[in-house]
């Protein structure tokens, strides 16, 4: 095989490799396939150290730490040039992901561990996990750690309606090594009384008392729409709102309460 067609074949196995690998900084335990084109005996996979290292015939210990597959391929491409073979090419690819991994808990169907594989978002690392439970509430929350952008343990509160239902891409954010992720339980309101389907009903930001009733089902002919009371704990102390306007705000946990008609 001619030297000029082992480059043009390396150039586009380098472009191919898998789809992360791209800007993806390796790590700990990653495990890197390493092919030097024309020379096949010297094909090797090597796991990354804890300090950054792999081993490789002919030159031996290499620092990766902190290096993308093409940088290592680069490096490898120089010092195999410095004394060992004429013009070589050399393809890395990450075979696996191992280093870097991020926890999520709560509202998804699937929580746990689990291993970044490159550049990922928001969206994709929930679809990852499975998606949002039913109970899912309309914020996530991201705890992330120094060091990262955005990290020092800040946290970033992602609104769930806006990203997925509203199409706000903008808050679809890169998720980084180290990431804590937690989707909270929404929140509920009850509705009894003189309604069609009393329930608990799931709460959203702005709701109000008739948007409430209108959920289950509107007034039944005995209802007394002028008498609608609103039973609420603040602090653990119960309150009551009588005779609540239509347009009054529904917080959650509030039990509204549609009295019968005495005519």
């Amino acid at each position: 095989m001619s030297k000029y067609f082992s480059l043009i074949i390396g150039l586009i196995l380098l472009m191919v490799q898998t789809p992360y690998a791209g800007d993806y900084i390796v790590g700990k335990d990653d495990i890197l396939k390493i092919t030097v084109y024309d020379n096949p005996d010297l094909d090797t996979t090597a796991r990354i150290s804890s300090n950054g290292v792999i081993n490789f015939p002919l030159i031996g210990n290499i620092d990766v730490a902190g290096m993308t597959a093409a940088q290592i391929s680069r490096k490898m491409s120089d010092l195999l040039a410095d004394g060992y073979i004429v013009n070589p090419h050399v393809a890395v690819f990450i075979e696996e992901f191992r280093s870097k991994k991020t926890v999520i808990m709560g509202q998804i169907k699937n929580p746990g561990i689990y291993e970044l594989h490159g550049e990922t978002t928001f969206l994709e690392f929930l679809s990852k996990a499975g998606g949002l439970t039913k109970e899912a509430g309309d914020k996530a929350v991201i705890k992330r750690r120094a060091g990262q952008p955005g990290g020092n343990g800040n946290k970033i509160v992602i609104d769930l309606k806006r990203l997925i239902e509203d199409g706000d891409t903008s808050l679809d954010v890169p998720i980084m090594d180290g990431d804590n992720i937690y989707i909270g339980k929404a929140g509920l309101f009850y509705v009894t009384g003189e309604v069609k389907k009393p329930d608990a009903y799931r709460y959203e930001a702005g709701s109000t008392v008739i948007k409430s009733i209108t959920k289950a089902g509107g007034f039944t002919d005995t209802a007394s729409r002028g008498r609608v009371k609103i039973l609420r704990k603040t602090e653990g102390k119960e309150e009551i709102i009588k005779r609540a306007k239509m347009d009054e705000p529904v917080l959650p946990e509030d039990i509204i309460i549609v009295p019968e008609s005495f005519f």
